[in-house]
């Protein structure tokens, strides 16, 4: 059996975004403190996620080649976002993941679908724990987890698309409480283009590779 790695290809947000996703997450773990919540930090980079997919390892220099195409033809000013609110995933009984919901403008939908298309040939299905990073902090990866990357394309892909940034784990009343307060939108552009190796519920966890990074 081919061994797989579940991959983020994603964009890194501005400044003014990180600083917003820092402040929300201080805020979730005020709700659920470490080691169950989790701060936003080198196995947690707050990222606006377009496609993840488990990918043969075998094939990570092919993929990393595929996306360096795509990517030379971006121009990260055009990759534009909007954050309007807060949402979240229920994980575990009580337990929500919460992220800021963002609105992507035409060019990252048209990015993602270019990623989705060069890519198909490497990908692959059934990853299990061992596709992704495991540390001593967080040992397993959830099932909804290994589902959700299974299905991403078409589940959360095209018009599927939720963009968002991952900022922590809150319990369901704390984050319905956060989601009821007024929320100022916040229009951001990307900073880079990267791949990660995944974590536990979704998070950026090992950095592979870097493009377009502006100076």
């Amino acid at each position: 059996m081919n061994a797989l790695t579940a991959v983020d290809v994603l964009l890194t947000p501005d400044p003014t975004m990180l600083a917003l996703a820092k402040q929300v997450n201080a805020r979730m773990l005020t709700s659920i403190p470490p080691p169950t919540g989790f701060a936003l930090d080198e196995h947690h980079q707050p990222h606006i996620t377009t496609l993840q997919r488990y990918v043969r390892t075998a094939d990570l220099d092919r993929v990393y080649a595929a996306i360096e195409d795509v990517v030379a033809d971006v121009d990260l000013s055009t990759l534009k976002l909007t954050a309007h609110g807060i949402a979240h995933m229920e994980v575990r009984p009580s337990v929500g993941l919460a992220a800021i919901v963002v609105k992507p403008g035409p060019e990252v939908l048209d990015f993602q679908a270019r990623l989705i298309e060069t890519l198909h040939p490497y990908t692959g299905t059934g990853g299990t724990a061992d596709a992704y990073v495991r540390t001593g902090a967080e040992p397993d990866i959830n099932t909804a987890t290994l589902t959700y990357i299974e299905n991403y394309v078409p589940d959360h892909s095209g018009d599927n698309y939720l963009a968002h940034v991952t900022v922590g784990l809150a319990t369901l009343t704390d984050l319905t409480a956060h989601e009821a307060e007024p929320f100022t939108p916040l229009t951001f552009s990307a900073d880079g283009i990267s791949i990660y190796q995944l974590g536990n519920n979704g998070t950026a966890a090992k950095h592979l590779r870097t493009w377009n990074t502006p100076a």
